[in-house]
């Protein structure tokens, strides 16, 4: 049985893995590998999954897996910029990091933070660390986080990338019942080229998308 892709729209996903739980399908056109929609958890169901997590701002080990995306970010940004936290969370450490570093940052969840202010203006950088993966409509939230970039802007994403069927299998990361989409070098390539981006792997699980352009003050 295929499926229809849910990033490239492809109609004809095959299988590529069955665990206990759930099916998961991958794009033979832009490589994504997803959990069929029957098979996502409800609204209330992925809160209380989220609610579990205990992520604080004084957390260290938080602020050095978040130093991943951080550090190489902050090379890329001209102080000030403005930008947008896209799913930040409960504890928005990445934002306050970047605001230390001199930028204004915005925030934005759609369980914790749902301002939907901050969705309707343009930002220099958007980051969504460990956000994408959440996805049951990534072409749509990409898209639209992509409207919401100036000229010239950088969408910075982090999140584990999908290496073999076999490392697959035994991966972690397909344990949380809440990671629906699971992305690869492959398809971030076929997103850079959809989206005409410039495409950085700034780190083994962090993933830069410039749009084209220059911002002028």
């Amino acid at each position: 049985m295929s499926r229809q892709c849910p990033l490239c729209r492809h109609p004809a996903a095959q299988p590529y893995y069955r665990d206990k739980f759930r099916p998961y399908y991958q794009c033979g056109n832009c490589a994504l590998v997803f959990v069929p929609p029957e098979y996502h958890l409800s609204p209330e169901e992925e809160r209380a999954y989220y609610d579990l997590h205990e992520n604080s701002l004084q957390d260290e080990g938080y602020q050095r897996f978040l130093n991943r995306c951080a550090t190489p970010l902050l090379n890329e940004l001209q102080r000030p910029s403005e930008g947008l936290d896209f799913g930040c969370g409960p504890a928005p450490l990445l934002a306050q990091m970047l605001a230390q570093a001199g930028h204004r940052v915005e925030l934005y969840d759609s369980y914790y933070l749902p301002n939907t202010g901050a969705m309707k203006r343009d930002y220099d950088f958007i980051v969504a660390t460990e956000v994408i993966e959440h996805l049951s409509a990534p072409d749509k939230e990409l898209q639209r986080l992509w409207q919401r970039l100036r000229p010239g802007g950088l969408l910075a994403v982090m999140t584990k990338l999908v290496i073999s069927p076999e490392r697959f299998a035994n991966w972690h990361y397909i344990r949380d019942p809440t990671h629906i989409s699971f992305f690869s070098v492959p398809t971030f390539r076929w997103l850079a080229d959809y989206l005409q981006a410039e495409l950085q792997f700034a780190d083994s699980d962090v993933i830069f998308l410039r749009k084209s352009g220059v911002h002028s003050e």
